[in-house]
């Protein structure tokens, strides 16, 4: 009688820093880094769904246009951070997974000026099951939003455009949101403009044409597949400054992120939208995205023959 294999030891996620590779729960970075130390860190997120990356080429490129922007310089090529998260979901086996890319500053070492010109650079990323920002019946009945009393970091201090972990904003407005009763914060710029939420872009919907901010933030790539779809379904979409108030007094309002897709919201600062559900043009972005993404729309198939064995 054959014995049964070894439970996979990767199953709960596969990570990979700094040259070495190891279950997740087994990773861990220097805590005298200034990754750590000073949030001195650019990131990337790409989703897996169906065994297939969602625009990695895109999310490869921006990490490498971010890592210039904090001025990174890695070890790895764009092909190696390829491999390796190919290879990292293979070892998990997911067909479905959140998989993150970060590029940490170490510290200067013994002898060098105490300067960030003279750290190492390292790349660090992992595969994980997928995860989501809105649980399914928050999906379903749409994301209930305030905006924050606080502001966002002024993009001519920390370009948004470069995924950073400076989010002391965006977790102060979360605070405000949950105090309120709400999902998620939206933050506005100093002139007053929307920018956006933690890990989302926003888009409002008013009089069937929709529009989006054009500055203070990240420029996402589900945002832009939003941009493709619009065309493509024939909506009309502005990029362009979005005062508070037109938020505020939108028809609807969606959400774009890896991390969930396209997400309907319901509610902001408590008003209730579409009788207090996802709206029309919401759910037609919506449909699209995911029938889409079923297609195989900008698609790369994860190599899972990158996988070593479960015992190894």
């Amino acid at each position: 009688m054959n014995a049964a294999p070894p439970p996979n030891r990767f199953a709960a996620g596969a990570a990979y820093i700094d040259g070495r590779t190891m279950p997740v729960a087994e990773a861990a970075i220097p805590i005298t880094d200034w990754g750590y130390r000073r949030s001195d860190v650019t990131y990337d997120v790409v989703g897996v769904r169906d065994g297939a990356f969602f625009r990695l080429d895109d999310h490869l490129a921006r990490f490498r246009a971010s890592m210039n922007a904090f001025r990174f310089a890695p070890a790895e090529s764009d092909d190696d951070i390829r491999a390796i998260l190919h290879r990292l979901v293979a070892l998990t086996g997911l067909r479905d997974a959140y998989v993150a890319m970060d590029c940490l500053r170490g510290r200067p070492p013994p002898g060098v000026p105490y300067h960030p010109a003279y750290a190492r650079n390292y790349i660090a990323a992992f595969a994980i099951p997928w995860v989501t920002l809105l649980k399914p019946e928050q999906m379903a009945r749409g994301a209930h939003l305030v905006i924050a009393e606080t502001l966002r970091i002024p993009a001519h201090s920390v370009d948004p455009k470069a995924k950073n972990f400076h989010w002391a904003d965006l977790t102060r407005g979360q605070f405000e949101a949950h105090d309120r009763g709400a999902d998620f914060c939206i933050l506005l710029d100093e002139n007053g403009n929307v920018t956006e939420g933690p890990g989302f872009n926003v888009f409002a919907v008013r009089d069937g044409r929709i529009a989006t901010p054009d500055a203070g933030v990240l420029e996402g790539l589900t945002r832009q597949s939003v941009l493709e779809l619009c065309e493509h379904l024939g909506l009309e979409i502005d990029v362009r400054p979005v005062p508070a108030d037109e938020l505020r007094e939108a028809d609807e309002i969606f959400l774009s992120t890896t991390a969930g897709g396209v997400m309907p919201a319901s509610r902001i600062d408590g008003r209730r939208m579409s009788n207090d559900a996802p709206g029309p043009v919401s759910r037609r972005v919506q449909e699209a995205y995911w029938a889409r993404r079923a297609e195989g729309w900008h698609a790369t198939p994860v190599d899972y023959s990158l996988a070593e064995p479960a015992s190894a």
